[in-house]
């Protein structure tokens, strides 16, 4: 069995079903070997995307997402998404070719020291130095890549650790050239124990040894005992969920059980949202820094107090709860006034078992306020503006067009921040944002992941103008692949939530100019359709359009020419 053939085993035994990747000859055994064993092959235009995808197959299925990509250049194609990963507490496993052990350090193709390159950016590394060792490093990365606080790892395997002894053993043989030289034996000699230490044991690889398991703080009765006492005590009671409090994806629908019998206000956040549905009596959507200003009780359910609250100022002297994985986050720049070292999924469900709230009087006036922000959003919907579609009537108009299977995948700026502000996620797992890292680009990687995930969801990827030509090449993989991803870009011809500051402060639109160009025929070039659209009744046409392009099995773009609006005007963008 060739080292190629144990890593596709490995990754079948851990429930991979899809792996993502860029050919490169460093790799070619491990995908081909993969796809041999039924797990299926993506292959995308850009290294970066295949990690977004897998990251999104993390997000959404509980099972690390998996990218191999071949050596040096490849693999330095990734650290965005890999750095964006780490950042979001998600777990992934990315698999870098390398050059062969025996030519680490002599100038061969691509051989640059990739490991001090990816410790940085990853929980954990390693390199396979020899076939015998594969199948223990690549458990001891899907364990650590889900224990704790979840990450991305990084496995290095070098080329000659992947073909057949065979082949590598001729690489190493000088071409059949015999040794004659004294020089020329020792040489011989050392590269024959270099193989035969690389090969040792090779076909005693075990599958049959059950997976390590996944360890991750869990909460204790006597921290549920001092929550509940704080909930009976408080009449305003907040609650804020992050992504921290999705990292088992399983238990989605567990937990939104949860929060409907914890009875608490409720803003989600990340891939939280959707949690509830798409109208919920105890979600808010609007106005949070005032709520959690008015609050006499929050908590936070795997959100840090990070530039999002303003480094915990939105809290102030208010008490909180805080419930989190990760140590650092738990009281990162504000000291709770109960810290819950533990999963937030798990706790929030112990909690909801022992603890049975009623909705506090004070919803009503949360409520009131998203009422009439709702109506202030309207009331800007219908401003006009200097060309095009107003963006905001845009996302009004989209909204109601949505059916209830539908994935949201976020890449943008100030187009993506306005849809924020009006899309309503259907359900639990169907909106997917970069995170904290606030990084462009992870739109086609999201998708493709999402729709495999999803085959039967409509996935949109809404763009700006600026992220999209990101990964607008993806659009190659969709038809490939048969993945009927639609994308709706909003093109002002703008960096916009850039523009915005910087014209106001420097005076200057340096750097920020784009031009309307016709991204849909990106798509058409790929055997995609779509349609360029400046006005409402044509953006209407081109949403069905759409629905009915996927439906038929063909992505579609609909690039939608958008005016400026005062709807951000304010917010902060560094």
């Amino acid at each position: 069995m060739t080292g190629g053939e144990i890593i596709a085993r490995v990754l079948q035994k851990q429930g991979v079903k899809f792996l993502f990747t860029l050919c490169g000859g460093h790799i070619s055994p491990i995908f081909v070997s993969a796809q041999n064993l039924g797990i299926r092959v993506i292959d995308t235009r850009h290294e970066v995307n295949a990690v977004f995808a897998a990251d999104a197959v993390s997000r959404l299925t509980g099972v690390p997402g998996v990218a191999a990509v071949t050596a040096g250049p490849g693999l330095t194609n990734t650290i965005t998404a890999v750095r964006n990963a780490r950042l979001a507490q998600s777990p992934l496993i990315l698999l870098g070719g390398a050059a062969a052990t025996l030519l680490k350090g002599r100038g061969a193709l691509q051989d640059i020291d990739q490991m001090s390159l990816m410790r940085p950016n990853v929980k954990w590394a390693a390199a396979i130095r020899n076939v015998r060792s594969i199948v223990p490093i690549l458990e001891e990365a899907f364990a650590i890549a889900q224990e704790g606080v979840p990450g991305p790892v990084f496995v290095e395997c070098p080329i000659d650790t992947l073909y057949d002894e065979s082949l590598v053993r001729g690489w190493y043989g000088g071409k059949g050239k015999e040794s004659k030289t004294l020089r020329q034996r020792i040489v011989q000699w050392y590269v024959d124990q270099h193989a035969n230490n690389l090969f040792a044991g090779n076909d005693s690889a075990s599958f049959e040894n059950p997976s390590r398991s996944v360890r991750y703080p869990t909460p204790s009765a006597a921290q549920l005992t001092a929550a509940v006492s704080k909930l009976k005590s408080a009449t305003r009671p907040l609650l804020l969920a992050g992504s921290g409090a999705m990292m088992n994806s399983q238990k989605a629908n567990e937990l939104a059980a949860s929060l409907s019998k914890l009875g608490c206000p409720v803003f989600l956040s990340g891939l939280a949202r959707g949690l509830l549905g798409k109208v919920n009596n105890l979600q808010m959507r609007h106005h949070r820094k005032e709520a959690i200003k008015e609050s006499d009780l929050i908590i936070l359910a795997g959100v840090p107090n990070d530039f999002r609250l303003d480094y915990g100022e939105h809290i102030g002297s208010r008490p909180f709860i805080s419930i989190n994985r990760s140590m650092e986050d738990l009281t990162k720049n504000k000291k709770p006034a109960l810290a819950i070292h533990a999963d937030p999924q798990e706790f929030l469900i112990a909690l909801s078992e022992i603890f049975h709230g009623n909705v506090p009087q004070w919803i009503e006036t949360l409520r009131a306020r998203d009422a009439k922000r709702e109506a202030n959003i309207d009331a800007q919907a219908g401003a006009a503006v200097d060309r095009g579609i107003n963006p905001v009537k845009l996302f009004r108009e989209l909204d109601p067009a949505l059916d209830d299977n539908t994935v949201l995948v976020a890449d943008g700026g100030d187009f993506v921040a306005t849809a924020s502000y009006i899309l309503r996620p259907r359900k639990p797992l169907s909106w997917l944002d970069p995170g904290v890292f606030g990084t462009l680009g992870v739109g086609g990687g999201f998708a493709l992941g999402a729709k495999l995930v999803f085959p039967q969801d409509d996935v949109w990827i809404i763009y700006g103008d600026g992220s999209a030509a990101y990964s607008l090449m993806e659009y190659d993989t969709f038809v490939r692949h048969k993945l009927p991803v639609i994308s709706v870009i909003g093109n002002d011809a703008c960096w916009g939530q850039i523009a915005r500051d910087q014209i106001e402060v420097l005076k200057s639109d340096c750097a920020m100019n784009l031009a309307f160009s016709d991204y849909q025929d990106i798509g058409k070039a790929f055997g995609a359709d779509g349609v360029r659209v400046e006005n409402m009744e044509d953006f209407k046409k081109a949403v069905v359009a759409a629905k009915q392009s996927s439906r038929q099995g063909r992505p579609y773009i609909i690039n939608a020419i958008i005016g400026k609006t005062e709807f951000r005007k304010g917010s902060v963008s560094m």
